[in-house]
Order: C-alpha cells, then sequence, then structure tokens
C-alpha cells in the first residue's frame, strides 16, 4: 500500500496538471518530457509519473515512451460521444433526483450558480458562463446521491469543458442553456422524473447539435 504522503504528492501532481490542462494553459499538442513536467510542478518525478498515468486514464493525456507525455486533443468523434452519454447518464442523475428527492444543500448552490450563470450571459462575461455552465452540471451529477454515476458524469465534463474554451470564442453562451437549467431543476424539485430526465436529455443532445454545427462552419475536427 503506498504511504499516505506519496499519495497525497500524486493527487497534488494530477490535480495540478489537470487543472492546466482543462484551463488551456497546457493546450492541446503540449508535449514535454517526464523531467520538465516534473520541474514544472518542482516535484520528483516518481508523482508526477503516476499522476500522467491517471491522466492518460482519464483521456486527457497521452503517454510517449523516452518521450514524456502529450496533452490529447479533443476530436469531434470524441465528443460526439461525449455529447451522447451524457444524455443518457445526466438523464438518469435528473431522474433520481427528481425521484429521491435532491440534497438541499446542493440545490440552493444550484439556485446560486444558475443566478451568476445569468449575470454572466448580461454581461458578456463567455468564459463565467462556461465556469457556471461547468458547476450545474457537476452539482447535477451529484444531487441524486449516486455517488458512481457522478463520478462518471465529472470525467466527461472535463472533456466538455475543454472544448468550451475553445467553442464558445466562435459563438456566444447559448441563452437556451438557461431556459433549459431552470426546467429541469423545477423538475427535480417537484419530483417530475420523466420531465427532469427528458429536459435533461434533450439539453445534451441540442448541445451537440450546436457543437457539430460549430466545428462544421469552422474546419475543425478536433479541438
Amino acid at each position: 500500500m503506498p504511504s499516505k504522503a506519496k499519495t497525497t504528492r500524486v493527487d497534488n501532481a494530477y490535480e495540478r496538471l489537470k487543472a492546466d490542462i482543462l484551463n488551456g494553459d497546457l493546450p492541446p499538442g503540449f508535449q514535454a518530457p517526464e523531467p520538465d513536467i516534473a520541474a514544472r510542478l518542482g516535484m520528483s518525478r516518481t508523482p508526477v509519473r503516476e499522476a500522467l498515468i491517471r491522466l492518460e486514464a482519464d483521456g486527457l493525456v497521452g503517454l510517449i515512451p523516452r518521450h514524456g507525455a502529450r496533452v490529447l486533443p479533443v476530436s469531434q468523434k470524441d465528443l460526439c460521444e461525449v455529447f451522447q452519454m451524457l444524455a443518457v447518464l445526466e438523464g438518469l442523475a435528473a431522474e433520481t433526483a427528481a425521484r429521491l428527492g435532491a440534497n438541499e444543500e446542493i440545490v440552493l448552490e444550484m439556485h446560486i450558480v444558475l443566478d451568476r450563470a445569468d449575470d454572466a450571459l448580461l454581461q458578456k462575461d463567455i468564459q463565467s458562463w462556461a465556469k457556471y455552465d461547468d458547476r450545474f452540471h457537476r452539482l447535477l451529477a451529484e444531487c441524486g446521491g449516486n455517488v458512481r454515476l457522478g463520478e462518471e458524469i465529472a470525467c466527461l465534463l472535463d472533456q466538455v469543458y475543454r472544448s468550451n474554451k475553445v467553442l464558445l470564442l466562435m459563438n456566444n453562451a447559448p441563452a437556451a442553456s438557461a431556459d433549459d437549467h431552470r426546467q429541469l431543476l423545477k423538475a427535480i424539485l417537484a419530483g417530475e422524473r420523466e420531465e427532469a430526465g427528458e429536459v435533461a436529455r434533450r439539453h445534451r443532445l441540442r448541445g451537440l447539435e450546436t457543437m457539430k454545427h460549430l466545428l462544421q462552419s469552422c474546419g475543425l475536427s478536433q479541438v
């Protein structure tokens, strides 16, 4: 069993590298040898190596023997699969929350996040809107209390967040998303299981079509 100190160092390296990838500080195509990545973090190579293995499992980096790691782009095919999976899994999360009752603290935060997202839309602050949109969906994943379901959704949301950082620069934040989010939360709180699931699925599938249109109109096959 690894020591607690080693586990903490690995977790720290993993979270820092993951944050840099999701925020675009380490963009798609970035490549560096393992010693350089360790030096960037001010850490030894062992925890960094284990963190990179975890990031590879997340689909965020590719490990290249003797050449370190490369941040992977997200292809249109990848995104299509991610959105299709989210339509199913978030639909299930919404149905579960409506059926069993959502966690009150999470619901309160969801209301706060929606209000802040609305403010960001009014101010045309697209990057802040993307942050609140991402947070709302992570709260949705948690609110029904199914931990494993939440973890699966969270991993997929990492890919959506990465793509949104690029795609939203090409298009305004979709105002329809705000309406969907409030309709979804209303259905969950009313215990309307079928309605909640349907809104969640429809929301993601519409997002899929928007994403495909943007990529095609810009001639992009990946982001």
